[in-house]
């Protein structure tokens, strides 16, 4: 992988997460010390097309929505790293997280992620999303690396972040 020049785009996040759109959920990284944590931005637009809406109620971005875009900023993090580069992050579990208040469209979420724990096949990360200062949803996720199947070979299992 090329050395990354910050803050990285949307581009520069497609060449490191197999993700697209409208599944790639992070839009800039503005911060990324390696192996330790890494700041990214998520803007909540109104044309999303997975904005929940009660009767009555602004529309919202979904509590998974906002852990998957909390779990891609951290991929970004652990595959950002050239060893990792022919790898894939598996979603392993997510532990003691809260959801403190809903992001709605306009709003601009800044998504923190801190390594707690990385070893060579797993490692565990804090991430915390931010809406002008306020927490809006932080907790524990804990995840595998794997090696990215052949070309050609059946993708996935639907439980990539990376």
């Amino acid at each position: 992988m090329d050395t990354l020049t910050l803050p990285l785009d949307y581009a520069a996040i497609e060449r490191i997460l197999p993700h697209r759109f409208p599944f790639l959920l992070v839009d800039r990284i503005t911060e990324l010390e390696p192996d330790k944590r890494i700041v990214g931005i998520k803007n909540v637009t109104l044309n999303e097309k997975h904005l929940s809406k009660a009767v009555g109620e602004q529309p919202a971005l979904p509590p998974t929505i906002l852990t998957e875009a909390i779990a891609q900023v951290g991929a970004i993090l652990i595959l950002s790293k050239p060893a990792n580069s022919e790898k894939l992050i598996v979603f392993a579990g997510i532990e003691r997280v809260r959801f403190r208040r809903p992001a709605h469209p306009g709003d601009v979420i800044v998504i923190e992620a801190h390594v707690k724990r990385l070893r060579s096949r797993m490692g565990q990360l804090q991430g915390c999303a931010r809406v002008n200062g306020q927490v809006i949803a932080d907790g524990t996720m804990t995840f595998a690396l794997v090696p990215k199947p052949q070309e050609g070979a059946l993708a996935g299992t639907g439980n990539e972040i990376g």
